[in-house]
């Protein structure tokens, strides 16, 4: 009986809408037949935006960067290194930081206290950060080794690297795609951080699922999907690699 009544609605029922009830009967489960599947806004090979999401409101990928850094917030305190400018130093470390610095690789960044590439970087002291917050800066470094040489000896011991860095995503069509080199997998950042912290030392985490990375490439943003949408994970669909590495108290 219940094959003959799915026979005749998909016999009987207008295409849109026999996919309607499919979907709201199965949800995930329901998976439509080859030629059945309504792409709608998404038929197109091009971006709907290049811009991550920022011309729309919250990039996916930035959700996922202040959930980490929310998560881990005690961390942030005392003098912390941040990339670019110090927003998230203010947003998460409040009234706990005792100084804020800012690298950036480049002269002219009015924010920058420091400036220096993480791969040559001999002029930063060792040992005076308590905290570090390396947000999608990994991924345009092509001598990651180097760089993690430089943010390990730089760090105080008992020190914190915050980092993230991009799974699936799209290259940036602006300056900063002439840097980008690497996309990561949560193993990939794992093994790279384990050649300088201690394993036991270092916490590995990913976000994102099928359809958040649709959405990303898509260059949608955050306020297009509910948050049942954005804070599924699923494995195979890392779009954001999250690093929380210590540096051991006592060098041994």
């Amino acid at each position: 009986m219940k094959d003959t009544l799915k026979s005749i609605a998909k016999r009987t029922l207008p295409a849109y809408l026999h996919r309607w009830i499919g979907t709201q009967l199965k949800g995930d489960r329901y998976i439509p037949p080859v030629g059945a599947i309504d792409f709608g806004s998404l038929r197109r090979v091009t971006p709907i935006s290049r811009q991550f999401g920022y011309d729309r409101g919250l990039p996916v990928d930035r959700y996922y960067i202040e959930k980490f850094l929310k998560k881990n917030a005690a961390d942030v305190k005392g003098r912390i290194l941040e990339i670019g400018d110090n927003s998230y130093t203010r947003q998460f470390g409040g009234n706990s930081v005792t100084q804020s610095d800012v690298l950036h690789i480049v002269e002219g960044n009015p924010q920058a206290t420091i400036v220096g590439d993480l791969t040559n970087a001999e002029h930063i002291a060792s040992d005076i950060f308590d905290c570090f917050i390396l947000t999608q800066t990994l991924q345009c470094i092509y001598d990651t080794r180097a760089a993690l040489k430089t943010i390990y000896r730089i760090l105080k011991p008992g020190g914190v690297v915050l980092a993230t860095f991009s799974g699936i995503s799209l290259t940036p069509p602006d300056q900063w795609g002439d840097y980008w080199c690497w996309n990561f997998t949560s193993q990939s950042g794992k093994r790279l951080f384990a050649e300088f912290f201690p394993e036991a030392n270092i916490q590995v985490e990913s976000y994102g699922n099928v359809l958040a990375a649709i959405a990303f490439l898509q260059g949608l943003a955050t306020e297009e999907l509910h948050s049942s949408e954005l804070d599924h994970r699923d494995r195979p669909y890392e779009l954001l690699i999250t690093v929380r590495a210590v540096k051991p108290k006592e060098i041994s």
